[in-house]
């Protein structure tokens, strides 16, 4: 089960690509989707979600996207604790 939830949002992320503009003109280089593709995938959607809102990141967005983080790095920890 957690590596259906890992490979979710990197799935969300190709279809968004494939099939949408959303990634469309809020990255200068392909640099950074490309770690976030690899690392944390989560986190990428949510940080381009708030770029393409254009709203100012406030106190609510930060804590959205610092948890975001943590969902992404539990995932990893996750997969780390079951290979044991």
């Amino acid at each position: 089960m957690p590596c259906l939830l890992a490979a979710f949002p990197r799935i969300a992320i190709i279809l968004l690509y494939l099939l949408t503009n959303f990634f469309h003109g809020v990255y200068q280089s392909l640099l950074l989707p490309i770690l976030g593709f690899l690392f944390l995938p989560l986190t990428l959607l949510v940080y381009t979600y708030l770029l393409q809102s254009h709203t100012p990141l406030g106190t609510v967005q930060f804590v959205i996207l610092f948890v975001a983080v943590i969902l992404d790095l539990g995932l990893i920890g996750t997969s780390r604790r079951l290979n044991r």
